[in-house]
């Protein structure tokens, strides 16, 4: 090999040369920012950073990367991660699961190699850890996916090639054009659930709504008809379908009633998913258990990692027992990829949408090592205990009323009618205030009509002095509106 081969780029080499210094720089901004977190706004109008110029001058090696990025982002830089971030549902990083990002990164692992018996292992191991936590039983396989999106994804395409293998055929290997349609049955579902089903093939017009729980006011529900369910499931004539349950709807955290619906399995030929992205999490404590009866009857399950395990983006797992049908749809062949145990259990890749993929179990993992089972049901029982504490705030409040009843972790409201109808436009002019002043965010929402905000409580550094401050800066907004 000629002399030029043997040597790396310039600025490659310096870098490598000086990697500790490196790292202790990046360490040292990240402690400022955490350092820093609470005083942070908690969002910001994103026109503040897009009107500021961008102009690049590469080749700065990697400490001028880091500069020049502190330069541009430093002063806009949020707290997204932070206590009083209750938009959407959003948790946060414990410390562990940040220690198992950041080797994550280091180590590089490609979870998808089963000739990297570390990753395979220790996600693995994860996967049994949290279903210790939700108290599934064995029966139950794992992988980690990207989010609950792709979660959604995944578990309604094994139920796509379950109801086709029911007709004779096989999704997966045949496609599903020209075939009849197939029909998801669901009362409330999340919006991924739609896109999961434009993704797989089976369009968002297969949703096939079921009647929700009669209810008005602070006594509404979310959660299926079950006499409704039964009617639809006549309606198909014994023709297999799936069946989408919400484990904690979006609004009011609702859950479907999962013995019941279970129960129907014995009569009818679906497939049951269970979107429990973050309600899943009722599991982990004594008070909310009894929302997740009959879960292990379900087919597929969604559990979303960086709402309530507060483990960073990336992070969601798709649960199955059956993973011979997950292999199915997402099995992976090629001479490169060696040959397979046909008669062993299907590897991670054939699990998987992905082949390549980073090592998200590690964050998981080292969050449920450092702080277990007892840690995650006080994070769950002190996040809803704050969510019934803004709710009482709110049910006594002139400037505010509830939508809706305060289940577990999420706060439904709307602004009192005391200065006319409330509309969009006031809703968005008060979400404006709000973000604008920085202590809180919350996002916009509707129900029974009537536009509204959300406040989602996952986060585990949430307290009643984010509580506090949040409802001082609520107010605030409130009571400046004209």
């Amino acid at each position: 090999m000629s002399e030029p081969y043997n040597h790396i780029h310039p600025r490659l080499q310096a870098d490598l040369d000086r990697l500790p210094s490196l790292l202790d720089a990046a360490r040292d901004f990240a402690r400022y920012f955490f350092d820093g977190i609470d005083h942070l706004p908690a969002a910001a109008d994103p026109a503040r950073v897009s009107a500021t110029p961008f102009n690049p001058t590469p080749r700065m090696g990697a400490a001028g990367a880091l500069e020049a990025f502190i330069a541009r982002y430093g002063s806009h830089l949020t707290a997204s991660t932070g206590a009083r971030y209750w938009g959407f549902v959003t948790g946060g990083t414990t410390p562990a699961a940040l220690i198992g990002d950041w080797l994550a990164s280091t180590l590089d692992l490609n979870g998808a190699d089963a000739e990297n018996p570390t990753g395979t292992t220790l996600e693995n191991e994860a996967i049994a850890l949290l279903r210790d936590l939700f108290h599934l039983p064995d029966t139950f396989t794992g992988v980690f996916v990207s989010g609950a999106t792709m979660s959604n994804a995944a578990g309604l395409a094994t139920g796509r090639e379950w109801v086709s293998q029911q007709r004779g055929y096989s999704a997966a290997q045949d496609g599903i054009a020209g075939r009849d349609p197939m029909r998801v049955l669901s009362a409330e579902p999340h919006s991924s659930i739609f896109k999961a089903l434009s993704l797989i093939g089976m369009g968002r017009s297969s949703i096939l709504r079921v009647d929700q729980l009669a209810g008005e006011g602070l006594d509404s529900r979310e959660a299926m008809d079950m006499d409704d369910l039964r009617r639809k499931l006549e309606s198909l004539n014994g023709e297999a379908c799936i069946v989408s349950a919400s484990g904690g709807t979006v609004n009011t955290v609702d859950f479907d009633d999962f013995e019941r619906i279970a129960a129907l399995k014995r009569e009818f030929p679906f497939w049951l998913h269970v979107d429990a992205a973050f309600g899943g999490f009722a599991a982990c404590s004594p008070r909310y258990a009894h929302l997740m009866r009959g879960i292990e009857h379900a087919d597929s399950i969604t559990i979303d990692g960086h709402k309530w395990l507060n483990v960073p983006y990336d992070s969601a797992m798709i649960f199955t027992r059956h993973p011979r049908l997950q292999s199915d749809v997402f099995q992976n062949r090629a001479a490169y990829l060696g040959d397979r145990d046909e008669n062993a259990a299907p590897p991670i890749i054939d699990l998987t949408p992905e082949n390549s993929r980073r090592l998200r179990a590690l964050p998981a993992w080292f969050t449920l090592m450092a702080y277990g089972a007892d840690g995650y049901r006080e994070i769950v029982e002190r996040d809803c205990a704050l969510a019934q504490a803004l709710g009482d705030r709110i049910a006594a409040s002139d400037e505010f009323r509830l939508l809706a009843p305060v289940r577990m972790s999420v706060v439904c409201f709307t602004l009192s009618n005391k200065r006319g109808a409330v509309t969009r436009e006031k809703i968005s002019a008060l979400l404006r205030a709000i973000r604008d002043d920085g202590r809180v965010f919350l996002t916009p929402t509707a129900y029974g009509g009537s536009p509204g905000v959300r406040a989602a409580f996952v986060n585990w550094r949430t307290t009643a002095r984010d509580l506090d401050i949040a409802w001082d800066a609520l107010t605030t907004a409130a009571q400046s509106r004209s």
